[in-house]
């Protein structure tokens, strides 16, 4: 299977690449950075894993960048998941809508238009395919300083059970994972103290495991979940 995976080089992108390297599919894979991780990973898997420096805040330009330079309709594309986002974090008496605007550009426009260019090529090929969006517990819990971040999170689930509305009756699903919070580079600005309090909210008492959301989005992926489409998907450690 060949799946396009945006945010690769680090943090659960990189994890889900790794997960579906182990399982023998082919990454295609879209990032900024090329991190020494991404590499590592890539030297292992040279002929699996193939890699594209993308600015994802370019909706405009994302169909030649990624759909005509890298993922051509020679590819056929099994899955797309939708990782990369970035964090506007203040309150919102603090708004600002250049951040704002920059933020929907890579965590809602861009994803938009990689989603309608993902379907192309799953009708162009005859694919029941499967497409991911990774959202965050944010859209669903309120926390101090997320909202415009949570807004854009929420955009998107409601963009994916559309999607999976829309497009269901051929074959293609769409749905979210949404984790919780994680040890990764978007949480990494949290004093040890806040991220214990968020903590403690959970069932579990831990934070969310970056495999787990993985191995997750990797089972939505596969024929095993041919059911399961316009829905939410919580790997959040029982915050909700």
């Amino acid at each position: 299977m060949n799946y396009l995976v945006t945010g690769c080089s680090r943090g659960v992108g990189l994890e889900i690449c790794n997960v579906l390297l182990q399982q023998g599919h082919s990454i295609y894979g879209v990032a900024r950075s090329f991190s020494s991780e991404f590499e590592q990973l890539q030297q292992s898997y040279p002929d699996k894993l193939f890699f594209k420096s993308v600015d994802l805040s370019d909706s405009e330009n994302v169909r030649k960048s990624v759909f005509k330079d890298f993922v051509s309709n020679k590819v056929r594309l099994d899955g797309f998941v939708n990782n990369a986002a970035m964090a506007y974090d203040d309150i919102i008496t603090n708004l600002n809508l250049d951040k704002l605007q920059s933020m929907y550009a890579v965590n809602v426009f861009t994803p938009m238009m990689m989603t309608k260019y993902a379907i192309r090529n799953m009708l162009l090929h005859h694919t029941a395919g499967s497409i991911i969006h990774i959202s965050s517990i944010s859209a669903h819990t309120g926390y101090k300083g997320l909202a415009m971040y949570a807004s854009s999170k929420g955009a998107m689930e409601a963009f994916s059970k559309d999607t999976a509305r829309e497009w269901g009756e051929l074959g293609i699903r769409s749905n979210v994972v949404v984790p919780g919070f994680m040890e990764t580079s978007m949480s990494s600005t949290l004093t040890g103290e806040q991220k214990n309090r968020i903590y403690k909210r959970t069932s579990l008492k831990k934070p969310t495991s970056i495999t787990s959301v993985a191995e997750t989005v990797a089972f939505l992926l596969t024929e095993k979940a041919a059911s399961i489409t316009g829905q939410n998907i919580h790997v959040d450690s029982g915050t909700i």
